[in-house]
């Protein structure tokens, strides 16, 4: 994100969030064709580099963001766990969908 606001300081940034928009779909069409490790670790790196981009064009910081993320991700999967007890790792994708649903309505 600094190295980002630093280029766009300069004019180097796109003139609305639309730009970066399509770079994600781009970098996921390329990180899709990446065919060794290191092209995957790069397409990856730069499909994350273009989200963040996307979300400082609406002036967003992504890290608070991602924090955020993942408080509630780690507050859902908490509450899945508990409503399916020990069993929770032999559930069935299926199931386990459908108890992330039931979270995710919970206040």
């Amino acid at each position: 994100e600094k190295l980002q606001k630093r280029a766009a300081r300069t004019g180097f940034d796109w003139p609305d969030p639309s730009g970066s928009e399509a770079k994600i779909f781009e970098e996921i069409e390329e990180l899709n064709a990446a065919s060794s490790e290191a092209d995957r670790l790069e397409e990856a790196g730069d499909l994350l580099f273009a989200a963040v981009n996307f979300v400082r064009a609406h002036g967003i910081a992504a890290e608070d963001a991602l924090r955020a993320a993942n408080t509630k991700f780690e507050a859902r999967f908490r509450a899945m766990e508990a409503l399916a007890g020990p069993d929770f790792p032999t559930l069935s994708l299926e199931a386990q969908e459908q108890l992330w649903q039931q979270v995710k309505k919970a206040p």
